[in-house]
């Protein structure tokens, strides 16, 4: 897909200003769409692409079977993965370059408070605290936000066996669990995108009006609410 002429100039001229943001966090509850839109906005920019490897979890099919038996591993399992991540990335300096990832790392404990018992969450939390995660800031977080039944609908869509497990009370409290996690967030600047009616992906429309108000972007907290184009 092209960019307009319009947008095209306006990347240019803030990659010659310098102040394209070099490190883009998508956010947002399962099949929302956000490793979609990191893989669409990488090939945008010319970033490179650094992806949640979370088909490398041998825990996690489990899980979506029997959450109250094997949410604790898989919860450690992402933990320390994202840790070994982040190690990598921070011995080869690969933060100095710029990137688009489909996860943040502050989002840790976000899934854990959803899937674990008190007890276990108690746990997690000791655990988290003595990994000592020095997590890179990014220059902008896109939030991708929608309702559970349209998360649902997405899943049955994209038709992934595993994926089809998980309940409609999951997807509900996982949705409210990141709802809360953004209000408060404040690290870096924040898009928040209405991503229920639209397709980022696929509809060229929708995909530059989310640039166009991505480049306007220097700080603070921002709503996008996508407008029929005419």
């Amino acid at each position: 897909m092209t960019l307009s002429k319009t947008l095209s100039e306006r990347i240019e001229q803030r990659r010659q200003a310098g102040s394209l943001p070099r490190f883009i966090a998508v956010e947002g509850p399962i099949g929302v769409g956000k490793t979609s839109l990191a893989k669409r906005l990488a090939m945008t920019f010319g970033y490179d692409l650094l992806l949640e490897q979370a088909e490398d979890n041998p825990f996690l099919s489990r899980f979506y079977r029997d959450p109250s038996h094997y949410a604790l591993q898989t919860e450690l399992f992402f933990l320390f993965q994202r840790a070994d991540q982040l190690r990598q990335l921070q011995q080869q300096d690969l933060f100095a370059g710029s990137r688009i990832a489909d996860f943040l790392i502050d989002k840790n404990r976000l899934f854990a408070q959803v899937t674990l018992d008190e007890e276990e969450f108690a746990l997690y939390c000791n655990v988290d605290a003595h990994l000592t995660l020095d997590a890179p800031r990014p220059d902008l977080v896109i939030y991708l936000q929608a309702p559970a039944r349209t998360l649902r609908q997405r899943i049955v869509r994209r038709g992934q066996e595993d994926e089809l497990q998980i309940s409609s009370d999951y997807l509900e409290r996982l949705s409210g669990a990141y709802t809360e996690f953004f209000h408060f967030y404040d690290r870096s600047p924040l898009l928040i995108v209405n991503a229920a009616d639209i397709d980022l992906v696929n509809n060229d429309q929708d995909y530059q009006q989310l640039i166009g108000e991505l480049l306007d972007i220097r700080s603070g907290r921002h709503y996008f609410n996508p407008r029929p184009l005419v």
